[in-house]
């Protein structure tokens, strides 16, 4: 089944009216209208719109996770899965959301399972969020599955956006400095070129840099804009190969200040998703192996996966993870506690918890380090500048 938005008229009112269906072709969508009363207007098929429809359409993050706070509180209430499944359509604002919530509600009643229907939609719920998902089902915790899902998607929400947040003002910064070089070199290092030619007089060796610097991107400004576009685009590209991701993965763990950051970042989220799926009921093999894929990093991934031969040979988590390359030690240290007392998933979520709150301060610690190393950047780059201006127009001034 394909999902068309459709512009059609009521017949019986005469209003125009704009929706969704479910239908096998475009054919069999404008028959059903025509059986709804409805008279066609336009009928596109979901995604193959206009650039503006499609944006319309785009499902957010924000848009999931009240998607999944209201299907927590409405199975927790008692309603059975369709009428809840339908209560959302009937409230959700994002266009996007509720077409594929009806597209769920029409897999449920066509008789499928709940993570079935899910999984039709890869780009929109992960393994992470269909195995909970299957875990709840199972379990008959549908609810807190749900509700545990939302938690931790608005915790990790709440990260990025302070992640974001923090390289705010600093890219004014940036963007302030490019403004005030830009300035200098257009309209004052020209001017000062201009003078010594008119005097007859060589420039000094700084001032003849700027200039020629200045005169090149005066002459081949769209050369270098077509060289960092064609960059950019090959960078993306070789990005998107295996070992393209694997090298970027593997560049963001390493870099200097930055490396441990994320090395934070990623143990942080095994650690949550691992607590998430044993606490749910999901074995502890699937658990790592979505916990790791969970980090969203391959060379992290394929190390923490090394842990599952050994949790098959009848060793414990904690001695799985113990000097594993890109673990940081409390998660094992953690885990050992959780085996001994029978709250594993519980000790793991403390750890999560840990390197989280670490996280918030290295973010804020970070973000005001960078400001003064920017501000002393802006300084001698303008000084550089002003040095090829200002004393060659003082050196003609002592001259005469």
């Amino acid at each position: 089944m394909k999902r068309f938005d459709y512009k059609a008229k009521d017949k019986a009112t005469g209003k125009t009216i704009k929706g969704s269906i479910q239908a096998e072709s475009e054919r069999m969508a404008g028959k059903l209208l025509v059986e709804q009363g409805y008279i066609p207007d336009t009928i596109i098929e979901y995604g193959k719109g206009s650039l503006l429809s499609k944006a319309s359409n785009k499902i957010r993050a924000k848009d999931r996770i009240v998607f999944t706070r209201q299907f927590s509180t409405l199975i927790a209430a008692g309603l059975p899965l369709s009428v809840s499944l339908r209560t959302i359509v009937d409230q959700t604002e994002s266009r996007g959301m509720r077409a594929v919530v009806e597209e769920i509600l029409a897999a449920v009643e066509a008789g499928k399972s709940l993570h079935e229907a899910f999984e039709q939609h890869p780009d929109v719920f992960n393994k992470v969020y269909v195995a909970l998902i299957a875990a709840g089902e199972m379990s008959g915790t549908l609810d807190v599955a749900l509700r545990r899902l939302a938690d931790q998607e608005e915790k990790d929400q709440s990260m990025l956006s302070k992640i974001r947040g923090a390289m705010i003002y600093p890219a004014i910064i940036l963007l302030v400095i490019i403004a005030v070089l830009a300035f200098l070199m257009i309209m004052v290092v020209p001017q000062v070129a201009g003078l010594y030619a008119d005097m007859r007089k060589e420039l000094p060796f700084l001032t003849k840099f700027l200039y020629g610097v200045t005169d090149f991107f005066g002459h081949w400004w769209w050369l270098v804009l077509a060289f960092l576009a064609g960059a950019v685009v090959a960078f993306i590209s070789y990005k998107k190969t295996p070992s393209g991701r694997k090298m970027w993965d593997g560049f963001k763990i390493r870099v200097p200040i930055f490396g441990k950051l994320f090395m934070k970042l990623y143990v942080s989220r095994f650690a949550r998703t691992l607590e998430m799926m044993l606490a749910t009921g999901v074995p502890m093999i699937d658990s790592i192996t979505i916990a790791a894929e969970a980090t969203n990093n391959v060379v992290v991934e394929e190390e923490y996966k090394k842990a599952i031969n050994i949790v098959k040979g009848g060793k414990p988590l904690s001695e799985a993870l113990v000097n594993r390359r890109f673990m940081l030690p409390l998660v094992p240290q953690m885990s050992s506690i959780g085996e001994q007392s029978g709250k594993i998933d519980e000790m793991l979520g403390k750890a999560a918890q840990v390197y989280e709150n670490e996280l918030d301060e290295q973010i804020a610690a970070i973000s005001t380090m960078i400001e003064p190393v920017l501000m002393v950047v802006m300084a001698l780059l303008i000084g550089v500048v002003i040095g090829g201006t200002l004393m060659p127009i003082y050196t003609l001034v002592s001259a005469i």
